[in-house]
């Protein structure tokens, strides 16, 4: 089951608004573990899905094997036939599956109609595991929004960049490589105006091999102030790229928007201030189920004082920049401290002279 959970990594970032799945298929062959005669996961888009992959892969193999699938094989029709037949016709002689779809249309009806076809069926082999890989797609199925994380790359005393405004590069070669790769696994990449403004970046995946793995790109700009000559407007014919502003602004703007290639989402709110939550189930209606928020230092306080942080990438460097830096995140009310967000850490990282911890929520 950990080798299709490794499978099912390969598609985060590329395959919503389906989750990503892992499959391997297995003969009894008398030695330690089997025979792998299949391996499969999620294509870009979400389609075919790992267990046709995998079962295309094995042809007349696949008949006798079990079945190692990472989500409960889909029991519906939609794009593609369901799995839950395939692996049927397919003849495998056992099916053992991580964890059940919440997805209305599965939820539990995958593995009934397995065992309906005499197939036996078990559950729950590395639960945790598939629960958190595909987390972002559960969350989106059960509260219609995408798993929010937010990375931020500071000094020791947690700025983002000196009085000044200057802030590369704080933190060096490997953890940017590092960031590029957070990219990749996200479906989607957000910023807030004033950064797009200020730094005017690409937000793309830069990693060799991996540069057509870049997120969907999205600015908040409320006030629509970001110029259509900036770097992630003039290229969104090239990288799928999304303004998210309130609705009711500047007919003419979103018109030199969308002859941009630039995707325009209203959100009822006033000018300057979006409501995250209504921002979020945007997305979500999308098929957005990974966002990674990026910056600045007022966006990562809005989504804080929110509480829509998920996880949290954070890079350290071992510089001190002083009090008069930016911090990571702004202001976002906390006059007291057992209102402070809370998380808990889930892995370290070292990245050559620098840090990355993980934060996931408190349970």
């Amino acid at each position: 089951m950990r080798a299709a959970l490794a499978l099912a990594g390969r598609g985060l970032g590329r395959t919503w608004p389906n989750p990503s799945v892992g499959c391997l298929l297995v003969r009894d062959d008398g030695s330690a573990g089997g025979q792998v005669v299949g391996r499969g996961w999620t294509q870009p888009g979400g389609r075919p899905h790992a267990e046709t992959e995998a079962l295309r892969r094995a042809g007349e193999a696949a008949r006798g094997a079990t079945a190692y699938v990472s989500l409960e094989p889909c029991a519906h029709t939609g794009k593609t036939p369901p799995c839950a037949d395939a692996l049927i016709a397919a003849g495998v002689s056992r099916v053992v599956a991580a964890i059940e779809d919440p997805d209305s249309r599965v939820s539990g009806r995958g593995l009934a109609r397995l065992r309906e076809a005499g197939i036996p069926v078990d559950l729950g082999a590395c639960a945790a595991e598939a629960s958190e890989l595909n987390a972002g797609f559960f969350l989106r199925v059960r509260e219609g929004r995408p798993l929010v994380s937010l990375k931020l790359a500071t000094s020791l005393d947690g700025r983002i960049a000196t009085g000044s405004g200057e802030s590369k590069w704080i933190t060096g070669e490997a953890a940017r490589q590092r960031a590029h790769l957070l990219r990749a696994r996200h479906d989607a990449i957000m910023i807030g105006a004033g950064t797009a403004v200020a730094d005017d970046p690409e937000l793309t995946c830069r990693l060799p091999g991996l540069t057509g793995w870049s997120p969907v790109r999205v600015v908040l700009d409320g006030r629509g102030r970001l110029p259509l000559s900036s770097k992630v407007l003039s290229t969104a014919r090239n990288v799928p790229t999304w303004l998210v502003t309130a609705r009711g602004g500047d007919a003419a703007h979103r018109e030199a928007l969308g002859r941009l290639g630039v995707e325009v989402i209203e959100v009822d709110g006033e000018a300057g201030r979006l409501p995250l939550d209504a921002v979020v189930r945007a997305l979500g209606n999308r098929g957005i189920t990974r966002l990674l928020v990026e910056g600045g230092s007022k966006l990562a306080g809005e989504f804080l004082g929110a509480g829509l942080v998920d996880r949290a990438y954070w890079f350290r460097a071992a510089s001190v920049i002083g009090g008069d830096g930016l911090p990571a995140a702004a202001a976002f009310g906390i006059i007291r401290l057992q209102d402070a967000a809370r998380f808990q850490r889930l892995d370290v990282t070292p990245l050559g002279n620098d840090v990355l911890e993980t934060y996931g929520p408190v349970p």
